[in-house]
C-alpha cells in the first residue's frame, strides 16, 4: 500500500486520518513458552468523513474475522502496514462506530530506522517498547501520536508470570488455562505508549503519592529498594514544578534481561537489571523516564517532527532533579552540553530534524538548552508557571510547539515573538548559540 499523503511524513505509513479512535478493548491470551498470541480487539472510533473502508494498522499477525457494528465484513484484505475492512454497509461521517476483530500469531519485534520496536521476546518474558511505531505489532489501532483513546487491556499468560500493563489493575484472575490480568486506562492514551510487560516479578512498592509500584526479578530486591527510593522525592518536585502527577498510579519494570535504554509507557517506566546498582547509579535515567509522565505521555506531540516536546523537557527535568539535590546546578550542566555540542556536527535543526535524526541526543540536549535559555531570560516564576500551564491546558490531549511559546509569552508577559527569538537559535537554526545573560527580557 502507497503512504497516505495526508500521514506524517515521518511515518508515512502509519495511521488515518479518515477516523479516530475513541477506545480499544484488547483481550489478548499469549503463550511465553511457545510465542503464541490468541487475541481480539474491539476498537470503537468514529468516523470524520464517510468510510466504505476502514483501514487498521497491524503487522505480522494473521487476522481471522471482522465485524463492523455486529455485521461481518464484506470483505477484508491486509497488507504489509495495514488490514483494510469493508464494512456491509458505509459508515457515515460523525458516526461511531465498532470494529471487532479476532487475529492470531507470533508477535515480534518491528524492522524500523530507529531499531527493533513493539512486541519483543525476553529471555523468560515480554518486553513492548513501541515508540514510535510498534503498536501494530500486536493489536489493530489508528497508529499516530495524536489519536488517543481510552483502554481496557485483558491479558492472560501462564501462571508462573505476573502482566504488567497501563492503567489500574481492575482484577487477577487464576484459571486452568493461565491467569488472566486485567487493567483499564481511563485517561486518554497514543497507541505508542500502551504496553504489556511479562516476567517473573515480585513487586515493591516504594511510599509516596502516588505510591509506587516496582516490579522486578527476586534477586534485585535490595537494590531495587534504594534505586527508586528517590521517586516520591522526584514526583514532589515535578509536581510543584509541572503541576500535579497526571496519572492515578506510577509503576516501573525492571526486566530479568538488560537493556540498552530505559523507556517510558503511560504510567510505567521499563528498567533492565543492568540500570540497577544499588547505588544510584541511574537517577538521572530514572528521572527523565519519569518526567515523561507529564512531558509525552500526558503531554504528547501531535507529529514527530516535534519529539523535542517529549525529549528536550524530559531531559531537562534531569537537570531540576540534580539541582534540587544539590548536584551540578542547571547552569552548570547547560554549559557543559553546550560545550558538547559545539564539538558535534551542526547540521540538525530541532524544529525539523528528520525521521533519522528524530531521536539523535542533538534533539534532546538542544531542547533542553532552549528551555534553560528561557528560564534564563523570563526568570523562574515565569518558567515554571509556563511548565504548569502547558501540563494543565494540554491535559491528555496533544501539544503543538506554538502552544509552548503561548505559555511563555502569557506568563512572561511579552509577546510570542519574544520568546521565539529566545528558542529560535536553539530550535529553528542548526548553530550553537551562546546562553543568553539572566534576566535580559
Amino acid at each position: 500500500m502507497k503512504p497516505n499523503p495526508d500521514a506524517d511524513p515521518y511515518t508515512p505509513h502509519s495511521g488515518d486520518r479518515r477516523w479516530s479512535a475513541l477506545h480499544y478493548d484488547l483481550r489478548l491470551v499469549y503463550r511465553v513458552a511457545t510465542n503464541r498470541l490468541d487475541a481480539t480487539a474491539t476498537v470503537t472510533g468514529r468516523a470524520v468523513e464517510r468510510l466504505d473502508r476502514i483501514v487498521l494498522d497491524l503487522h505480522g499477525l494473521r487476522v481471522d474475522r471482522v465485524d463492523v457494528d455486529g455485521t461481518r465484513a464484506a470483505k477484508v484484505s491486509s497488507s504489509t502496514h495495514k488490514t483494510t475492512v469493508t464494512p456491509a454497509e458505509p459508515v457515515a461521517a460523525g458516526v461511531e462506530f465498532s470494529v471487532h476483530v479476532r487475529y492470531h500469531g507470533s508477535p515480534h519485534p518491528l524492522r524500523s530506522p530507529w531499531g527493533q520496536i513493539g512486541w519483543e521476546e525476553l529471555t523468560d518474558g515480554v518486553i513492548v517498547a513501541s515508540q514510535p511505531t510498534g503498536a501494530p505489532s500486536w493489536f489493530p489501532c489508528n497508529d499516530r501520536p495524536d489519536d488517543k483513546a481510552t483502554y481496557r487491556l485483558e491479558v492472560t499468560a501462564e501462571s508462573g508470570y505476573d502482566v504488567v500493563a497501563n492503567g489500574d489493575l481492575l482484577g487477577r484472575d487464576r484459571a486452568r488455562a493461565g491467569t488472566t490480568w486485567t487493567y483499564a486506562v481511563t485517561e486518554p492514551m497514543a497507541t505508542y505508549l500502551a504496553t504489556v510487560q511479562i516476567g517473573r516479578y515480585r513487586t515493591t512498592t516504594v511510599r509516596g503519592t502516588p505510591a509506587v509500584a516496582v516490579h522486578h526479578p527476586a534477586d534485585l530486591a535490595a537494590p531495587v529498594r534504594t534505586d527508586f527510593g528517590r521517586v516520591p522525592d522526584m514526583i514532589a518536585l515535578y509536581s510543584e514544578r509541572f503541576g500535579p502527577y497526571p496519572f492515578s498510579s506510577y509503576g516501573v519494570v525492571v526486566t530479568d534481561d538488560e537493556l540498552e535504554i530505559p523507556l517510558e509507557a503511560h504510567g510505567l517506566a521499563v528498567f533492565g537489571r543492568n540500570h540497577v546498582d544499588g547505588e544510584h547509579g541511574t537517577d538521572r535515567l530514572i528521572a527523565h523516564e519519569l518526567a515523561h509522565q507529564w512531558f509525552g505521555n500526558s503531554v504528547t506531540v501531535a507529529r514527530w517532527r516535534d519529539i523535542w516536546l517529549h525529549e528536550g523537557f524530559a531531559c531537562y527535568a534531569e537537570w531540576l532533579w540534580s539541582e534540587h539535590r544539590g548536584g551540578d546546578s542547571a547552569d552548570t550542566l547547560a554549559e557543559h552540553h553546550r560545550r558538547q555540542l559545539l564539538a558535534s556536527p551542526q547540521d540538525l535543526v530541532v524544529a525539523d530534524p528528520g525521521a533519522a535524526d528524530m531521536f539523535d541526543d542533538r534533539v534532546y540536549k538542544r531542547g533542553a538548552l532552549a528551555l534553560h535559555a528561557v528560564r534564563r531570560t523570563f526568570g523562574d516564576d515565569a518558567f515554571t508557571t509556563a511548565l504548569r500551564t502547558i501540563t494543565s491546558a494540554h491535559r491528555h490531549g496533544t501539544v503543538h510547539p506554538s502552544g509552548v511559546y503561548a505559555a511563555v509569552a502569557a506568563a512572561a508577559d511579552v509577546p510570542v515573538l519574544a520568546v521565539r527569538r529566545v528558542t529560535g537559535p536553539w530550535i529553528d537554526e542548526p548553530g550553537v548559540p551562546e546562553l543568553p545573560v539572566p534576566g535580559t527580557a
